[in-house]
């Protein structure tokens, strides 16, 4: 098919929406620091593995960074749990159809993650190992994203090369590594841009490619508007291949498209 030698998929927020697990797992680790888990804290980690986004959570907590390692414990052990509850796990709108065409025309995909192997699995359980050629899980690495070392384990598992590859991407932490992997990267925000007006958690899921926002009241592409005009996402815009707002709005052959023209302009 073309030029395109295979297609990364993040697994957090991009695949399947689990941060809503991941939240619950939150609270009741910022509750045993004596402390509550607010919306800022959550913006400030989505992204981030685990060894990243507990030292930031204990920070804000005003806790000692010795309590990074229990914390980072608890929050492993207790996310497991929950991933493996009977429903908990739900894929992102459009993902399985683009797994789906995907396999349908040959194009391999991996299944590239900071999230660990037990968390991993139960994901694979739900989604179809079948659909993925490769799977990278995030302690099965040396350096998890941003570092691209993930995606480069995943085109290197393929015998592929990282520039004829497209890595799907919902935070800036996961679109920096597929840009640093040299891959043509694709960013479908899980969460809207802040909006000052409210303190309510931004939603979990990709918007509605038609609808408003859960949160801000606004379309969808008002909201990819004011994330595209945001300071630390402006300085990745030259180098993304794609912004979109679902998955619904790719295919394998807008992937094709979109590879091709990023590749003329880098």
């Amino acid at each position: 098919m073309g030029s395109l030698a295979a297609v990364f998929f993040d697994m957090d927020g991009l695949l399947v929406d689990t941060e809503p697990i991941w939240t619950v797992a939150e609270h009741e680790a910022a509750a045993r620091l004596g402390g509550t888990f607010t919306p800022a804290m959550k913006r400030a980690m989505i992204g981030h593995g685990i060894d990243t986004a507990v030292p930031i959570m204990v920070t804000m907590l005003g806790q000692p960074l010795s309590a990074v390692e229990e914390t980072a414990q608890f929050l492993l052990r207790r996310s497991a749990e929950l991933f493996r509850e009977p429903g908990v796990i739900v894929a992102q709108p459009g993902a399985l159809e683009l797994l789906t065409a995907l396999h349908e025309r040959g194009v391999p995909t991996a299944l590239v993650s900071s999230s660990f192997r037990n968390l991993m699995d139960p994901v694979l359980e739900i989604v179809g190992r079948g659909l993925f050629a490769v799977t990278v899980a995030g302690d099965e690495v040396h350096r998890r994203k941003p570092d691209p070392e993930p995606y480069l384990s995943a085109a290197a598992h393929l015998g592929v090369d990282p520039r004829a590859c497209i890595v799907l991407e919902d935070s800036l932490s996961g679109a920096s590594a597929g840009i640093a992997a040299g891959c043509a990267t694709i960013m479908v925000p899980s969460m809207p841009p802040h909006d000052p007006t409210t303190d309510l958690p931004a939603p979990t899921a990709p918007p509605s490619p038609t609808g408003p926002s859960a949160v801000t009241g606004r379309s969808a592409e008002a909201d990819l508007q004011a994330l595209a005009d945001l300071p630390e996402v402006a300085h990745l815009r030259d180098q993304l291949a794609g912004l979109v707002a679902s998955l619904h709005a790719l295919d394998p052959d807008s992937l094709e498209d979109l590879l091709a023209a990023h590749r003329t302009r880098i």
